[in-house]
């Protein structure tokens, strides 16, 4: 009795993740990680946002997604999980590694990597069979039109700083509005692969 009791213990203890919650959780670190991206997108400028206005562009960013109110979780996850891997490849080009600080590009390399491998625990599981349907969702295919013109208007204005600074601001509205989303699968709970 004492080795069945112990070894469901051992079971219980095993299914838990390290924040203490069954299924995957978006920890603290990952909001943490969050602020710390934003916070670091910030302090890249190097232009003065004024001296760029005559570049200013709408995007068209998808508001209804990455605050993710009409989405389930599974959308939710994918859709978060593209927005930050967007971005990512975004600002990992050689194209950007010349206009930014290198230590703050390769801190927010960091930063956004940690966050897609919190992601990748959820989105392994949600996706499971669904993931060819996943990947042609409405929301994912969205988000990859919103980053398409943002990578567009680049090379339409040959990488030119104001670009840069330009799209810039724009990761910093789109991930601000992603904390919205993030949040909210925080409140889910533990198991995020529940309906």
């Amino acid at each position: 009795m004492a080795f069945m009791l112990s070894l469901l213990m051992a079971l219980v203890l095993v299914s838990y993740g390290p924040e203490g919650s069954l299924g995957c959780y978006l920890s603290q670190r990952h909001m943490l990680d969050a602020r710390e991206n934003l916070r670091l997108l910030a302090q890249m400028n190097r232009l003065s946002p004024h001296s760029c206005l005559q570049d200013r562009k709408d995007f068209g960013l998808p508001q209804e997604m990455v605050e993710g109110d009409q989405l389930q979780k599974d959308q939710a996850i994918s859709v978060l999980h593209e927005m930050l891997q967007q971005c990512f490849n975004l600002f990992h080009t050689e194209r950007s590694s010349a206009v930014w600080n290198t230590t703050l590009l390769e801190q927010l390399h960091i930063g956004l990597q940690q966050q897609l491998e919190d992601l990748d625990a959820c989105l392994g599981p949600v996706m499971g069979e669904k993931d060819s349907d996943l990947g042609r969702m409405g929301p994912i295919l969205t988000v990859k039109k919103y980053f398409q013109g943002i990578h567009v208007f680049l090379k339409e204005n040959e990488y030119s700083d104001c670009a840069w600074e330009i799209v810039r601001v724009e990761m910093i509205r789109a991930l601000s509005s992603s904390t919205t989303l993030q949040k909210r699968l925080r409140k889910m709970g533990g198991d995020l692969n529940s309906p």
